[in-house]
């Protein structure tokens, strides 16, 4: 319970960093709220930009993709992540400011309703946009209820550990906007970046010296592939270079590029970001490979035992039966579970918090919903000019409130969200066609207003 109690300190801290944002910008514009002003430092800017893009997925999720394919997950993923996303930032999101800056642009759909002409097509991406970042939402609380209820060794049930992590978002972003969420952001980046050296000597320590497991592994034909990218094709490798081109096009990303207070300070978190994925996901899929020698710890010696029950006997089993495999082959604790074998409980717990903070990556989503729904719907349906600039902000906080209240009860199953993500990646090609390609142009050519009259009998509104 010890670590577990760190973890309640750190969510009290950021908790803190929120209320401590709304002192300082009590009173502020809805730009101020949703934007920080437009005035974001280069290193809480970069620091803020990289915490937002990484997840669950990046601690828990990598060290369990690590756990069961090897240490082909870090060239597949990271490598590719770190290189292109720096691309896709500096090619976009330089446009994405400069058009933010001159126009006062604080959501992608108002530069869909500038190009297009067409304001109602923009309220169908708004609402399609915010579909898509539902899933992401969900797995960010999903993990946050699996990292502390293994930290408190199940005191803590998965559902309570859920809810915990979802209300402290829920309050900071409430209370701080976006200035407050970069800079928990910028906390939680240095925590989990100084967290995951620490781990990876401490757990090294604690196995004996990773050239011993690495050895090991290799020694064994079961478990020698892991160690090399034999079982991966290479255009199935290849194929991965393309999903990070997806980052820039999330909503919450491109409001995030719109908050820098220059733009040279792009230069810089282009030139930085890569070392940031060196240093975070290096450690995961390391210890992840590394956990398949961990005879000693019976929870991942039954994940093994599932494998290997599933590689050999799949096909003869019933389907319920695999399922039942599946479940416990699942990984997404390996990490949890190795500083729990291996560290002090001081340090797991400090450890732990760290695991939290890059499991806590849903609030810049959360804050964009937001910013969505009352610059895209609220402002732009004449609620901003009726009730004024504070009753924006302040449906911005209450929507806040109802979405993530209403996302709580969720499970997120791998299946739908593959399904979403896959849909969402079509509809991020239209979004980089929209920046860069010069035809893909206004509503008027496009999708012109006499064309939707003569098919809906309608006029097609623009944005005012």
């Amino acid at each position: 319970m010890i670590p577990a109690l760190f973890v309640f300190a750190y969510l009290g801290v950021v908790l803190y960093i929120g209320i401590f944002a709304f002192r300082r910008s009590r009173g502020e514009s809805s730009e101020g709220f949703f934007l920080a002003g437009r005035a974001l430092g280069p290193a809480v800017f970069l620091l803020s930009l990289f915490g937002t893009n990484m997840t669950a997925f990046t601690i828990l999720g990598s060290s369990g993709h690590a756990f069961h394919n090897g240490i082909v997950t870090f060239p597949m993923m990271a490598s590719s992540s770190g290189i292109v996303i720096p691309l896709t930032i500096f090619l976009c999101g330089t446009r994405l400011w400069a058009l933010g800056k001159k126009f006062g642009f604080m959501t992608p759909v108002q530069m869909f309703r500038d190009r297009w002409e067409c304001g109602h097509i923009g309220s169908l991406i708004s609402a399609v946009q915010a579909l898509f970042l539902v899933p992401y939402i969900i797995i960010g609380v999903m993990g946050g209820g699996t990292a502390l209820s293994a930290i408190s060794g199940g005191l803590v049930p998965y559902w309570l550990g859920g809810a915990v992590v979802a209300i402290v978002v829920m309050l900071y972003v409430f209370f701080g906007g976006m200035r407050g969420t970069a800079w928990v952001n910028t906390f939680q980046t240095v925590l989990f970046l100084c967290f995951g050296a620490i781990a990876l000597v401490v757990i090294g320590i604690g196995m004996g010296g990773f050239q011993q497991s690495a050895e090991a592994l290799l020694a064994s034909p079961g478990t020698a592939p892991l160690l090399t990218r034999e079982r991966v094709s290479p255009l199935f490798f290849f194929s991965y270079t393309f999903i990070p081109l997806s980052s820039i096009a999330f909503p919450h990303i491109t409001i995030f590029c719109l908050t820098a207070r220059k733009m040279s300070q792009f230069k810089k978190t282009v030139i930085l970001y890569p070392f940031c994925m060196l240093a975070l996901w290096m450690p995961c899929v390391f210890l992840g490979v590394m956990a398949n020698r961990m005879n000693d710890v019976p929870q991942i010696q039954q994940k093994i035992e599932a494998r290997r029950t599933l590689a050999v006997e799949g096909p003869s089993l019933s389907p319920d039966e695999r399922d039942v495999l599946r479940e416990k082959t699942v990984a997404d604790d390996v990490l949890l579970l190795l500083l729990e074998r291996y560290a002090p409980i001081w340090l797991a717990g400090l450890l732990g918090a760290g695991i939290m903070a890059a499991v806590m990556a849903s609030d810049s989503q959360i804050l964009a919903l937001s910013t969505m729904f009352t610059e895209d719907v609220f402002a732009f349906y004449g609620g901003k000019k009726r009730y004024g600039e504070a009753a924006q902000v302040h449906t911005g906080r209450l929507f806040i409130i109802s979405s993530l209240s209403s996302r709580m009860p969720w499970r997120c199953e791998r299946r739908k969200t593959y399904l979403i993500w896959r849909c969402s990646m079509r509809f991020r090609v239209m979004r980089l066609c929209h920046r860069f390609w010069s035809r893909h142009c206004s509503g008027s050519e496009a999708l012109s207003g006499e064309r939707l009259r003569a098919q809906f009998g309608r006029r097609c509104r623009s944005r005012p």
